[in-house]
């Protein structure tokens, strides 16, 4: 067989592009990397991206650095990063909050199961539910006993509006049919104030955050709104076990995952994956994750595409059927 000169300038041309694009995919990421936080400095989806930043990092061998873009409850983040160019550099810390961004702001285009590739679960967060020890009752069901008999006079917080400690309680005043009146505030500390003093009478927020002030008697912890008992008050049932009508299946947590833009190409996904996977296998990671009163996941992409899927179904019921706006 006769080969040409051109044959051979051909074939060393394209053996040339093949080695450099598989250099270039090889190379990522060959500069830093963003982490976009919805949230300001110094609140626990802050801390928590500054852990996963750093050890990401590590294993990638380029920085990951956090960029916090506060704004419309981490909306404005997250779409920042739906909108950034798909090539693995901008990428997303987000809560809990992303299941609901579409039912709370209707002008969004975001569509974060459409426009976010999920790289992986860091970690969850159950809540508990508080009494002030005032309230003469010891338990969810003697609480909504209490309710029942006093309509709109029991007064309740969580967190922000809109937030998954909030819609909690709708979820719960709708499926017990109680009526129970939410009192809004600008986050937990806040309402930690009124809700020590007993001007507000009932609570859910972090397991972490109101655990000291169980231990202390200063509040009465009743149940704990996760699918199980969490080890940091593990006397505590939960909501599910609970025995009330509607309530088997019941779950809110806080969770943290970590997303690309979509159409990422799948050898950079693989590259964060692997990443993401790594550190959550980390012993050293979970031990400060569980310090925060958190619980360690496997980073699994696959178990953060299906969480999310099932809070954004659950959640979008509840606001849309509770009128909530956030515009």
């Amino acid at each position: 067989m006769h080969i040409t000169t051109a044959t051979l300038r051909f074939g060393a041309a394209l053996f040339l592009a093949l080695s450099a694009l598989t250099a270039s995919a090889q190379k990522f990421p060959n500069t830093p990397i963003k982490l976009l936080v919805g949230t300001p400095p110094g609140g626990t989806t802050d801390i928590m991206a500054r852990l996963v930043a750093q050890k990401m990092g590590d294993l990638l061998g380029q920085p990951v650095v956090v960029d916090n873009k506060s704004g419309a409850g981490g909306l404005i983040a997250a779409e920042s990063v739906a909108k950034a160019p798909a090539d693995g550099y901008t990428l997303l810390m987000a809560p809990a909050q992303l299941a609901t961004y579409r039912a709370l702001y209707p002008s969004t285009t975001l569509d974060p199961e459409r426009d976010l590739e999920p790289l992986g679960l860091i970690a969850t967060t159950p809540y508990v539910m508080v009494v002030h020890p005032l309230l003469p009752v010891k338990s969810l069901p003697e609480l909504l006993v209490y309710a029942r008999a006093n309509p709109g006079k029991l007064s309740l917080a969580g967190s922000t509006p809109g937030g998954a400690q909030h819609l909690s309680w709708e979820l719960i005043k709708r499926r017990a049919s109680v009526d129970m009146q939410y009192v809004p505030y600008r986050g937990t500390g806040a309402l930690m104030p009124d809700l020590l003093a007993g001007r507000l009478q009932a609570g859910i927020d972090n397991v972490a955050v109101l655990t000291p002030y169980i231990k202390s008697g200063q509040l009465r912890g009743i149940a704990v709104t996760s699918a199980k008992p969490t080890v940091l008050m593990p006397d505590l049932p939960t909501v599910a076990s609970s025995a009330i009508p509607g309530m088997t299946d019941f779950q809110a947590i806080g969770w943290f995952g970590v997303y690309a833009a979509v159409k990422t190409p799948p050898d950079v996904l693989a590259a964060l994956r692997t990443a993401v996977g790594t550190m959550m296998a980390s012993g050293d990671m979970r031990a400060r994750l569980a310090a925060m009163g958190a619980e360690p996941q496997t980073g699994s992409s696959d178990d953060m595409r299906n969480l999310l899927h099932r809070e954004v179904t659950v959640w979008t019921k509840v606001i849309q059927e509770s009128g909530i706006k956030l515009q």
